[in-house]
């Protein structure tokens, strides 16, 4: 089976429920299609988290925040974020991912929506640099202790190299709270069978 095979596979289109101006492939049921990837990971890719809902959202709110700028999307899973930077009037947005089916998946929906100016890249927070963005945006990376601090000395980085930095989340377990500064919070509807709740708090950040 091919990438795009797989990606197409256990997954249909569906209208994001908090940006629904944006519709991804989507899984109805995540535990087969986790099964099916044989990896360690969930298939983030496959399904709209409630970061990437809220700071997909906050960027089609805020057009300013990427209009006319380079755009770096880390940890982009479905491409949802990288997607909405694009509709906002980026000049150009690079969608990044380890995951290599998230990369197969975020061609597929950017096409999809109609954005062109996306390009589905892999990427390692661990070694790779912000390629020359001039914002990066990234959502729902705080769950994991050692990913967290990982993510953290990305984001450092590329703010250091001049970059605005755009965080979502909605309190994950090891969020560096005393580094960011809130900017707004939404209500975001999200799946009851990934979630403990149907309904997420989500606050979009800047770094301090």
């Amino acid at each position: 089976m091919t990438p795009e095979a797989h990606v197409r596979s256990a997954t249909s289109w569906a209208a994001v429920p908090f940006v629904p101006e944006i519709r991804l492939l989507t899984a109805v049921e995540p535990f087969g299609l986790w099964d099916l990837t044989e990896r360690d990971a969930p298939p983030f890719w496959a399904f709209p988290w409630a970061g990437g809902q809220a700071l997909a959202r906050y960027v089609l709110d805020h057009p300013d925040t990427v209009r006319g700028r380079r755009v770096l999307d880390v940890a982009s899973g479905s491409g949802l974020v990288a997607i909405a930077a694009a509709k906002a009037g980026a000049a150009g947005v690079i969608a990044g991912d380890v995951d290599l089916n998230a990369v197969v998946a975020i061609e597929i929906n950017a096409r999809a929506n109609g954005t062109p100016a996306v390009t589905a890249d892999a990427f390692d927070l661990a070694v790779d640099d912000c390629r020359g963005a001039q914002v990066v945006l990234v959502a729902d990376v705080f769950y994991q202790r050692e990913l967290a601090g990982v993510a953290l000395r990305f984001l450092r980085r590329a703010a250091d190299g001049g970059a605005d930095v755009l965080v979502a989340d909605p309190g994950r377990a090891f969020l560096p709270a005393a580094d960011l500064t809130p900017l707004t919070s939404y209500q975001v509807p999200v799946l009851s069978v990934l979630e403990d709740t149907p309904v997420k708090n989500v606050t979009v950040y800047g770094l301090a």
